[in-house]
């Protein structure tokens, strides 16, 4: 696959809208919470609480939004106001969170977390670098 700034972003838009429709499916499923190391929220959610639901539903506008902005930096839609900003920005969360990859490493040595945790930091870490990389390459 040629490493096209297009291609970079729509990949990293891709991972964007599988990450909002996960927050989706945790919204159907609270169960999941517990699933993904929120065991605090599945809590909160069968209390009652509709705090989760609210949350996750900014969570999924949010995930949902980066992958428009995604697409956009790839030219497949319209630009959208401060489309370089944003890509960077985007790329450097997903990057903070992907810092947690070296001790979800460790705490899976260690047989105290699942694999999926790697995978969840491993797809931040790689959305992070579509992202900036994606960004880096579009034209000023």
């Amino acid at each position: 696959m040629y490493l096209s700034s297009k291609n970079l972003l729509v990949v990293g838009s891709v991972l964007s809208f599988l990450v909002a429709l996960l927050h989706v499916a945790l919204t159907i499923r609270p169960k999941l919470y517990d699933y993904f190391g929120a065991s605090k929220l599945s809590e909160l959610t069968e209390q009652g609480s509709s705090f989760t639901v609210w949350v996750t539903l900014g969570l999924v506008i949010m995930f949902f939004v980066w992958g428009f902005y995604g697409l956009s930096g790839a030219g497949i839609i319209g630009q959208l106001p401060l489309l370089r900003l944003t890509l960077f920005g985007i790329g450097i969360i997903y990057l903070i969170r992907a810092l947690m990859l070296p001790s979800d490493i460790l705490k899976f040595a260690q047989h105290a977390r699942p694999f999926r945790f790697i995978i969840l930091s491993t797809g931040s870490l790689l959305a992070g670098l579509f992202y900036l990389m994606g960004a880096l390459m579009t034209a000023k």
